[in-house]
């Protein structure tokens, strides 16, 4: 089944090069995330603080791809790649 949170249109250029809230903590994270709604880029799950996951908490922005190029498209609500 399709998902209706996958944005239309193409992907948007990253805000960042890196997760700013694991840069303020002077952590590593594992795999960066960007935000399809904004742009925002911020750690995965595979990293400790999920701050892309706390970022989809505080905005409802429901839909991600990987920091790489790449059409791999994840959503938050529906816990599944799309």
């Amino acid at each position: 089944m399709p998902c209706v949170h996958v944005e239309a249109g193409g992907r948007l250029h990253p805000r960042a090069a890196e997760c700013a809230e694991c840069v303020v903590l002077g952590a590593e994270w594992a795999g960066l995330l960007v935000c399809l709604a904004c742009g925002r880029v911020a750690c995965s799950d595979e990293s400790l603080r999920r701050h892309a996951r706390a970022h989809y908490e505080e905005t409802d922005h429901p839909v991600a791809t990987t920091y790489e190029p790449s059409n791999w498209r994840w959503c938050f609500v529906h816990e599944r790649v799309v």
